[in-house]
C-alpha cells in the first residue's frame, strides 16, 4: 500500500503555514518532499508534524538554525516522535530558562534602569559609578547575553 501524500496547498491548510513558508522550510532542509510525475511537490504526513514542531519551537523563540540542529539526526522522511521531542525540548530548556531570567531582570528593572547603558539617571538600582561598565562594551551591558 502506497503512503498518502499531500500537496503543498493541503499541507499549508492543515498546518496554518503559508505555502511560501513551506518552500522556505524545504530550502532550509527542515522538511522534505518529493515530486510526482507531473513535477508537483508532494509531502508525506511526517511534514505535518515537522511543521507543527517548527511552529511550536518558534513560538518559544527558538531559531530556525536551532531547529535545524535538532532535526539533523532524524531520518529525512520521519516526523519527530515522543522520544525525539523529549530530546529536543531538553536541549532547548536551558536556553529558554536563560532567556526567561534575562526577561525577568529586564521586567524588574525596567521602570528605573535600562541596563546601565544610558548614563541619564541620577539614581540607578544597578549602580554604575563613573561609567565603569563602559569598558565592557556599548549599550545596556548588564542586560545583554553572552552573544551580545
Amino acid at each position: 500500500m502506497k503512503a498518502q501524500t499531500y500537496s503543498v496547498g493541503a499541507v499549508a491548510r492543515r498546518t496554518g503555514v503559508a505555502v511560501s513558508a513551506l518552500h522556505f522550510y524545504e530550502a532550509k532542509g527542515l522538511i522534505h518532499g518529493s515530486r510526482n510525475a507531473g513535477n508537483h511537490r508532494r509531502y508525506g504526513s511526517d511534514v505535518i508534524r515537522r511543521v507543527s514542531v517548527i511552529k511550536a519551537a518558534q513560538k518559544l523563540g527558538i531559531s530556525l538554525e536551532e531547529i535545524a540542529e535538532v532535526f539533523a539526526p532524524l531520518p529525512r522522511y520521519r516526523a519527530p516522535g515522543k522520544k525525539a521531542w523529549s530530546q529536543m525540548s531538553m536541549r532547548w530548556r536551558n536556553k529558554l530558562n536563560d532567556r526567561i531570567a534575562r526577561l525577568e531582570t529586564l521586567r524588574d528593572s525596567l521602570t528605573s534602569c535600562i541596563g546601565c547603558g544610558c548614563l541619564s539617571l541620577e539614581s540607578c538600582p544597578i549602580y554604575n559609578p563613573e561609567d565603569e561598565l563602559a569598558a565592557q562594551g556599548p549599550g545596556p551591558v548588564r542586560l545583554q547575553d553572552e552573544a551580545g
